[in-house]
């Protein structure tokens, strides 16, 4: 075999293999009789494989659907620019997923109306306070977006965005970073109309209620938004060709003068940008999954340079806020791989004292200062709690009895408020917004997520532990109908992620309810490569480890089917990103555990991606997984576990991929190339499904119905699958 020339590609690129894509049209044959006569009898796309060999630090692959990539010189994909055959494939595989779920259309519809009737009475959060002002938005009965408002006490609403007005006649619309200046005249936020995650950042002038566009594209809104103290300026973020956060910009209010302030030439770190707590600068931070620098402008010099805390250092990570007339760091340095307390000199930036030392597996997780008292939120025996540290340095612990639970702390909370405002939830707790008093202690429930039809004693949260192939003991969540038996006839859904230290928390999910109701139970797999239970745990799942996370995954359904909480073949397991690779890989190393598989936006070309230079997440997470563009030891190992490389002969389960046009993290030829693959290697019959959102990016639009459908979606496939 040889490289496909570039001619040659072109010309297939155009309309060579049009018949070959476009089978899925015809309906012609029954599927194997693995299958069980589930699935209606559809033929589906055959993706051609055209040979293009890849000689790599002395190795060689064959990628054979590597025509199925599409990078516009735009760097923004579209269902104009796309090259025919690529366009004609994606529109057969969505055709034959439409003719393969089309008999779901009526338990679809039921999942729906159960989901939306639930949250016919959903509960906004409740209104923030700032400085006599309170902001608040809510989500009107039967409305798709929120409407953002604000009002001083026991005045009259006054309203600030209409999301739905602002998304009318947009195919897609999320909006993210509201914030009010500090002299509360203007509110900004971003907003998404792509899907592609770039933003404009548009402002309203709450004195004349003029809305304006000050910057009208490639910004980055999640955290990369913030007014200066003087309320004179926004620094914003800006993203480059490759979606890459690049520069920090600062803008008037009023849009007529931009200047730089900095720009990044590493392509490994992002950037992100705040306002500390008391406001005394704007904090730039730079960071990698293995290195951060904080770069801070005072508010005494808003247009100066910005000024460098600590240098970036490989292996050292922390943030950098206020609190009690200094500066303090939330730090890794010194080993405290679970982070410590320190406060700093605010003009030198020299430790003058520990405020809170390095525990080995009780990570702190997030601070949030107020003038009375400094609040942290940290993990132990990965359940969360909440400690309130008092300048004096006496502490008040804040925890709960559920066996699952997960605490919130909402940031832009008023520096000077005598309380501190938490969330807390469990699988079977709807949201509950409680107040804190800072001094006393006292709790407060202020508000509480309003679940139609919902009675928290129909329900059972259990807390339990897998052993793992090497000892350890993987948590999981487990939801159920109270009073389910354990005889193993119970299907169950096992949802996992395991990747950059992020936690599946049990959260209240509605969605779940719905599934569980129909006899399902609903499982969060806590393993490693995310942080359930400190740095330990996500190390346990990274890079050479990352085996251990899928090793873990299926632990996991194990146990639970010994058991007898459901049975082998009956468990759906469901990713999302690299929760995608988490549930492939799973499926290729076990592929009869499974009843279906669910794979939303995953991860699962690993060797290409993380051997593409360009993309603009590899640098940033070259530590994550390795380098094999330099590093063959982790060339071999990325190999071994991409589950795009790792598809065999064997009998696969149903499988569901989806993908968004636009998604510049994931991009759709990850899943196509999967499912291509399953679909040509499976000896079982049950199909292999591409769904791709050609309006989206990696997240669809921000509306509740579309969450719902798309969950509605994936459960009438997994019941169809067991």
């Amino acid at each position: 075999m040889q490289n496909i020339e570039n001619k040659g590609r072109r010309a297939f690129m155009g309309s060579a293999a049009m018949a070959a894509l476009l089978l899925g049209n015809r309906t012609a044959w029954a599927l194997d009789q693995g299958s069980g006569g589930r699935w209606p009898k559809v033929l589906p796309p055959q993706s051609p494989r055209i040979s293009h060999v890849i000689d790599q630090l002395g190795r060689q692959r064959d990628d054979a659907y590597s025509w199925m990539k599409f990078i516009p010189a735009t760097g923004e994909r579209t269902r104009d620019n796309l090259p025919e055959a690529v366009g004609a494939m994606l529109k057969a595989e969505n055709d034959y997923t439409d003719a393969i779920l089309a008999p779901l259309a009526g338990e679809r519809a039921k999942l729906l109306d159960a989901m939306l009737a639930r949250a016919s009475g959903d509960t906004a959060a409740p209104a923030l306070e700032k400085d006599g002002w309170d902001y608040g938005s809510a989500r009107p009965a039967g409305a798709a977006h929120a409407i953002y408002t604000r009002k001083r006490k026991a005045g009259k609403s006054e309203q600030l965005i209409d999301e739905a007005a602002r998304a009318k006649g947009q195919p897609y619309f999320r909006s993210t970073g509201h914030q009010p200046s500090p002299d509360h005249r203007y509110f900004a936020w971003a907003e998404d109309v792509i899907g592609n995650d770039r933003h404009r950042i548009v402002i309203r002038d709450n004195q004349s209620g003029e809305i304006r566009t000050i910057v009208d594209k490639d910004a980055y809104g999640y955290g990369g938004l913030v007014f200066a103290p003087s309320s004179r300026w926004l620094f914003w973020i800006w993203r480059d060709a490759r979606n890459r956060p690049t520069r920090l910009y600062r803008t008037s209010v009023d849009g007529k003068v931009t200047d730089l302030v900095y720009e990044e030439k590493d392509p490994a770190i992002f950037m992100q940008v705040k306002r500390t707590a008391a406001d005394g600068f704007i904090a730039l931070t730079l960071a990698g999954p293995e290195t951060a620098e904080v770069r801070l402008v005072s508010a005494t010099d808003e247009t100066a340079a910005p000024a460098i805390v600590w240098p970036r250092k490989t292996g050292v990570l922390y943030e950098i806020d206020e609190w009690n007339g200094g500066l303090i760091a939330l730090t890794d340095a010194g080993d405290a791989f679970d982070m410590a307390l320190l406060r700093l000199d605010p003009k030198s930036f020299r430790t003058l004292a520990t405020l809170v030392p390095h525990r080995a597996g009780t990570p702190i997780l997030q601070i949030l200062p107020f003038k009375q008292a400094l609040v942290r939120l940290e993990r132990i025996d990965g359940l969360h709690r909440l400690v309130i540290l008092r300048p004096d340095g006496s502490e008040r612990t804040v925890a709960f009895d559920d066996p699952a639970y997960a605490i919130e702390l909402p940031g832009e909370q008023s520096y000077g408020a005598s309380s501190v405002m938490i969330v807390h939830q469990s699988p079977k707790s709807p949201r509950r917004w409680i107040r804190i008093d800072l001094v006393s202690g006292k709790q407060d429930v202020v508000q509480q997520q309003a679940v139609a039809s919902f009675d928290p004693g129909d329900y059972e949260v259990e807390r339990l532990f897998a052993p793992a192939p090497d000892g350890e003991m993987v948590p999981i969540t487990l939801l159920s109908r109270r009073g389910a038996r354990k005889d193993g006839k119970a299907p169950l859904l096992q949802y996992g992620y395991g990747s950059y230290g992020v936690p599946s928390d049990p959260e209240f999910s509605i969605p779940a309810l719905a599934l569980v109701d129909r006899g399902w139970r609903y499982a969060i797999a806590h393993v490693r490569g995310g942080s359930e239970k400190g740095r330990r745990w996500f190390l346990g799942g990274r890079k050479f480890n990352k085996r251990n996370s899928f090793t873990d995954f299926i632990a996991c359904a194990e146990h639970l089917a010994a058991e007898g909480y459901t049975a082998k073949g009956k468990v759906v397991a469901y990713g999302l990103s690299a929760g995608g690779l988490l549930v492939g890989a799973s499926m290729n190393i076990a592929p009869t555990l499974w009843g279906g598989v669910i794979a939303q936006v995953p991860f699962v070309d690993m060797l290409n991606t993380m051997s593409d230079g360009a993309h603009p997440l590899v640098p940033l997470f070259r530590p994550d997984w390795g380098d094999p563009l330099a590093d063959p030891k982790a060339y071999d190992y990325i190999a071994s576990i991409s589950p795009y490389e790792n598809v065999r002969a064997a009998a696969y389960p149903p499988l569901l991929c989806t993908a968004g046009l636009k998604d510049d993290r994931v991009a759709y030829w990850e899943p196509a190339k999967l499912v291509a693959e399953v679909r040509r290697r499976s000896t079982s019959g049950s199909p292999a499904l591409l769904m791709t959102d050609m309006d989206s990016g990696h997240q669809g639009s921000a509306d509740l119905a579309s969450e719902y459908r798309q969950k509605a979606l994936f459960w009438a496939f997994a019941m169809r699958c067991v």
